[in-house]
């Protein structure tokens, strides 16, 4: 009897020195780990960098279009970029990348976000986050204007002796070979001058997403965006993050949200567009 007694003392005493341990221990680990959580995101990294580092094509007016003589960058999201920067106190310091390699480039961690006309797509979402849309789009048409009513749907462009065009390695490939089986389909390499293309002659349409046809209607008054208000499909524009940072994410898209509402992407959007 005794011996059971004592055992059951020496039990008790055991599960109170161990759960005095655990108590002890919890308020120091806790927030060592918050700390080192907190290093880990861009949230903090970026601020204390100064700097914020972001991928763009530079080949995409009017969200992104690199300079070949000066080497600067300018555009919708280029100036977005510029805000974005500023609200973490920090500069952007602009990477090239190609559509291709995009999304490869930020996860291999050569930039903290992905800028210019990033359509969101789930094969780009299985190795980035993205954003909340700041823009609805969708391919559609862009012609000589001669040509507008020649090309209004895919059958009609679907044709032996049509030249289709277009630029490599993002959406816009991916949406022609996915549609031209019978037209003549040309990969242009170069995004900036594809649509002098058109107006030469040496190619009659370029399906790619409405703001873009809207933009490049505005600046060759030869060429006309096809129904842009009734896109051959849908998608959505927003920015590419890297993968596994909630918290960088989270802080994003609060700052797309408050400039989608304050007028901040509406001023931009005009400036570009009037």
């Amino acid at each position: 009897m005794r011996r059971s007694v004592t055992l059951s003392a020496l039990a008790a005493v055991l599960a109170a020195t161990a759960a005095g341990s655990a108590l002890a221990a919890g308020p120091t680990a806790a927030p060592a780990a918050t700390a080192k959580h907190q290093r880990g995101t861009l949230l903090d990294r970026v601020p204390e960098r100064g700097v914020l580092r972001v991928c763009t094509t530079g080949d995409y007016r009017p969200f992104t279009h690199l300079d070949p003589k000066t080497g600067d960058y300018a555009g919708i999201d280029i100036d977005m970029a510029r805000d974005l920067a500023k609200s973490l106190d920090a500069k952007p310091a602009f990477t090239a990348t190609t559509w291709a390699k995009l999304v490869d480039d930020l996860a291999a961690g050569r930039c903290d976000v992905a800028m210019g006309g990033v359509s969101v797509t789930l094969a780009r979402a299985r190795k980035a986050y993205f954003s909340d849309p700041y823009l609805t789009d969708g391919k559609t048409p862009v012609v000589r204007c001669e040509d507008e009513q020649k090309y209004q749907t895919l059958e009609d462009i679907d044709q032996p002796g049509v030249r289709v065009i277009v630029n490599p390695g993002g959406t816009n490939e991916q949406f022609a070979r996915a549609h031209i089986k019978r037209a003549t389909l040309t990969v242009h390499p170069d995004n900036t001058t594809i649509f002098d293309e058109i107006i030469a002659g040496r190619a009659d349409v370029m399906m790619t997403d409405a703001s873009e046809t809207r933009y490049q209607a505005k600046i060759h008054p030869e060429l006309c965006a096809v129904h842009p208000d009734k896109p051959f499909s849908f998608s959505e524009k927003a920015y590419a993050l890297p993968r596994g940072d909630g918290e960088f994410k989270e802080y994003v898209d609060q700052w797309v949200h408050l400039a989608t509402h304050d007028g901040t992407y509406a001023k931009y959007e005009r400036d570009w567009m009037k």
